[in-house]
This record gives structure tokens, sequence and C-alpha cells, in this order.
């Protein structure tokens, strides 16, 4: 290869276009997902708007503009009116996310509806599954998620996301969507899910945080990246069609090493801990959200997710 002056890098970044013409991570519209929280009653959030509660009718009103700006997918958390120690308004077929999927199919046919399968949202304690002996029950959970995912899908979902880290829960997801007629129904699995101080205003939106103690114990340790690796070669193995990392941003080793080692797509969440530091960041004149929020963005797509879940989805329509 010649060297300077016959080699000049900077010629291929003069000009926008040019650096648009040889860009080798894209953020594109077509590869995000926009979460939504839906309960019986709204919850507005001026700080982190993204974060806000809906009503069923609110949330319509809100993704018929996000709809409209040409966002594809949305994934839906519901939180109840009521609770109790099994998480049964999560696969109640008058639930308020089975509620938020019937109004969101009719209105938006061409909508990808998403939906987290998860019982922390919908327990009295908070974990992510049924309890024994103070202790998270893995098997016993593993039918709750299964009759989730399937209400789910009978109320409209393209697609059924657990993100509980049970062992063994998409096995048993698929087996009964199969059972249900849902063949073609796919499985995104929070495969590499960590347990991170990253959803701290999540679980404040979402009302989710646990009574006591921590998800520690089934949630993955943040040290760990070959571990990632097993638990998504074991969800693979059971049945899922798309492997996730979550968070994204602090686990961008994750996403690189997931990405390299399996041939199938992958995902990120761009968690709401990462959303909520540029906002704080911004609000106070420190950067610029828009280009911070797309370096962030290719970060993860240079790294090797081909889908990003992230709160910037709507915002991003005008920013590309």
């Amino acid at each position: 290869m010649s060297a300077f002056p016959a080699t000049r890098l900077r010629r291929l970044r003069r000009t926008g276009a040019l650096r648009a013409l040889v860009g080798e991570a894209r953020v594109e519209l077509a590869d995000v997902v926009m979460p939504y929280f839906v309960g019986t009653e709204a919850l507005p959030n001026e700080a982190l708007p993204a974060m806000s509660r809906h009503t069923v009718d609110g949330l319509v009103r809100e993704v018929d503009g996000l709809a409209s700006a040409g966002v594809p997918a949305v994934i839906l958390f519901g939180i109840p009116g009521e609770k109790d120690d099994e998480g049964s308004g999560a696969w109640d077929e008058n639930g308020i996310v089975q509620q938020a999927l019937r109004a969101l199919r009719e209105r938006f046919p061409e909508l990808l509806l998403l939906t987290d399968v998860c019982l922390c949202e919908y327990t009295a304690h908070g974990h992510c599954g049924v309890l024994a002996g103070g202790e998270v029950d893995n098997d016993a959970t593993l039918e709750l998620l299964a009759r989730t995912s399937v209400s789910h899908v009978e109320a409209g979902a393209d697609a059924v996301c657990p993100s509980d880290m049970m062992d063994g829960r998409v096995g048993a997801i698929r087996h009964a969507l199969d059972e249900a007629g849902f063949h073609l129904t796919p499985i995104v699995a929070y495969s590499a899910k960590y347990a991170s101080a990253f959803y701290g205003p999540f679980r404040d939106a979402a009302d989710s945080a646990p009574a006591f103690g921590d998800r520690r114990g089934y949630q993955m340790d943040p040290a760990n990246v070959r571990e990632a690796l097993r638990e998504c070669e074991l969800d693979l193995a059971e049945g899922a069609d798309v492997i996730m990392v979550k968070p994204a941003l602090p686990y961008l080793d994750v996403i690189r090493a997931v990405h390299e080692r399996f041939d199938v797509p992958v995902a990120a969440y761009n968690v709401s801990g990462e959303y909520a530091m540029v906002k704080a960041a911004a609000a106070r004149g420190w950067l610029d959200e828009r280009q911070a929020a797309l370096e962030s963005l290719t970060a993860i797509k240079r790294a090797g997710a081909d889908i990003v879940i992230t709160y910037w989805a709507e915002e991003l329509a005008s920013w590309l």
C-alpha cells in the first residue's frame, strides 16, 4: 500500500455524501423497535417522555404518530390494576396488554406487535416468577410464562419476547405456541439479560421493582461473557428465532461475541438508563442529544445488532 501523500484517508471524509457512501454501520428505521408502557391509568414523565405510561386509548394515539413516522414495530409492557403472588394478570384474556394488542391490531394492521413476556410487572412481590421458600421457583414459572405467551398471540401479538431469564422458558413457550397452533410465531429471547443498574427508570415506569432482594439469582452477572454465549446457545436449541443482549451500551463486547458466534438475528436493548443518561446530560447542556443518541445507536449496530429496541425510535424518523 502506498504511503502518505498518495494515501489520504481524509478524502472519503470530506463531505457528508462521501461519508454516507462509505459508512460501515448504519442505523435504519426499519431495524428499530419502540417500547411502550400501558396501564389502567396514565402516568406522564416530562423528564423522560418515552418512559410515560399510557392507557389503551392513549397508547393508540401515541402509536398513530409513531406509525405515521415510519417506525415498523413496538414492544409492549403491561402494568395491571391489581397484582397477586402468581402474576395472573399476565395471562388474563382481558389483561392490559391483551386489550392493547387488540386495539392496536385493529387500528394498525401492518405494525409489528411484540410483547415482553415476564411476570415482574404483575406479581405483588415484583420478581419475575412465582416464589417458593422466598426464592423464585424456576420450573413452576415456566407454565405461567407459556400461558402468557399464548394469550398474547391470541390477542394479536406477532412475536413474544421472554425476558424472565428462567432456565428452559424458551422451550416451554415454543411447545405451548405450537400446541395452540401458532407454529409461525417467532420467539425473540432475552438470552443475555444482565443484572444491571441501568434498568432504574424502566422499573419506575413499569412498577416492577422487587419488593425484597434483587434479581441476581436469575439475571446474568455483568462480569461474564462466555456464560452469555451458553445462554444464547441453549435458547436457540430450545427454539428461539432471535436472541437479545440487554443492556446494550455497557455490553457491546457481548453483542459482538454473540454476532460472531451465531448466524441468527441479534437484538439489543438500548435500555432506560442509557436513554436517561443522555437526556439528563442534554438537559444540562453538556452534550447534544441527537448526536449522542445517533452515536450510541450506531455503536450498537456496529457491534453487530440487527435489531435495536430504543426509546429514541420515533425521533429517529426525523433525525435520519
